[in-house]
């Protein structure tokens, strides 16, 4: 492995090193006003949810590497203590990018990048009329974390206001993953869209799965099973009877064959296969036929 002190490279490679490796990274559209009540309008990459209950957003407006200024983002935070963080969609990617160009203080970025610029109803700044959800917020704290190029400023802002675009709802009035479209940041000039890549994952909350390592160490050490393939193994509940091993090798004619021939190399294949389909009941059941 190539193993790196980041004290003893640049920042600006310790920037390449920590956005190509931490990502995808959601993005923070923040509108705020400057002290004349000029809007500005700006993209940030270090951003996430912090808390629910209150609703917290957290976004850093970075110093610049090259020559350790600041954006408009922060003296704005720091002077008006309102933001809105509008979410960037696929169908508003482009002119987001366009917003990042850095414009003189004082221009309209909206304007510059074809904008809609909605009033909001509990604080100064501007929502993205275009943006499928925007979040009204009120600036706690603004932290910075140190004073030379590079040093993040952490931006802390409590919601107070929730704007959804209605087209990205499902029938429960929920969010639908593959609706909003999203787009996140990777490392130099790469982004991904969230919903070609969607995939589900079951949270191991309302069960508790017998765990990798109760996994037969045959099975566990298999040369064909991932370790993804494991971890779906092992966040079943309770494995398979002998009646229900028996009973699905018997009505499966694939599956008998396979045990019948004793290759593992070609069970542990179709168990690959039935969990790539999300079943690992199948998969338990032909791992441990083998033995019956």
């Amino acid at each position: 492995m190539l193993s790196i002190d980041p004290k003893e490279i640049s920042t600006g490679k310790r920037h390449q090193y920590l956005l190509g490796a931490i990502g995808p990274r959601p993005i923070a559209f923040a509108s705020t006003l400057d002290e004349n009540g000029r809007p500005n309008l700006s993209p940030f990459s270090f951003f996430n949810v912090f808390s629910a209950n209150p609703p917290i957003l957290i976004f850093s407006p970075a110093r610049r590497g090259r020559d350790n200024t600041v954006k408009h983002t922060y003296l704005n935070a720091k002077a008006i203590k309102e933001v809105v963080i509008n979410i960037v969609n696929y169908r508003i990617v482009q002119q987001m990018s366009l917003s990042s160009t850095e414009y003189p203080e004082g221009v309209n970025e909206f304007e510059k990048a074809g904008f809609t610029m909605l009033p909001s109803d509990k604080v100064k700044p501007f929502r993205v009329g275009e943006s499928p959800a925007q979040f009204e917020c009120k600036i706690l704290e603004v932290r910075e974390l140190g004073e030379e190029g590079g040093a993040g400023n952490l931006v802390i802002c409590e919601v107070v206001k929730m704007h959804f675009d209605e087209a990205i709802l499902d029938a429960e009035g929920f969010i639908d993953q593959h609706k909003i479209d999203q787009v996140a940041r990777m490392g130099g000039n790469w982004y991904t869209r969230a919903k070609k890549g969607l995939f589900e994952v079951p949270k191991p909350l309302s069960t508790l799965g017998i765990g990798v390592d109760q996994i037969p160490e045959e099975i566990r050490n298999s040369s064909i099973l991932t370790g993804n393939d494991l971890g779906r193994l092992g966040n079943v509940e309770v494995l398979p009877s002998t009646e229900e091993i028996n009973e699905f090798i018997n009505e499966d004619n694939n599956a008998w064959g396979l045990v019948k021939s004793g290759d593992i190399k070609k069970i542990h294949l179709q168990a690959h296969e039935y969990l790539e389909k999300e079943d690992p009941a199948k998969a338990w059941k032909i791992l441990l036929a083998k033995s019956n």
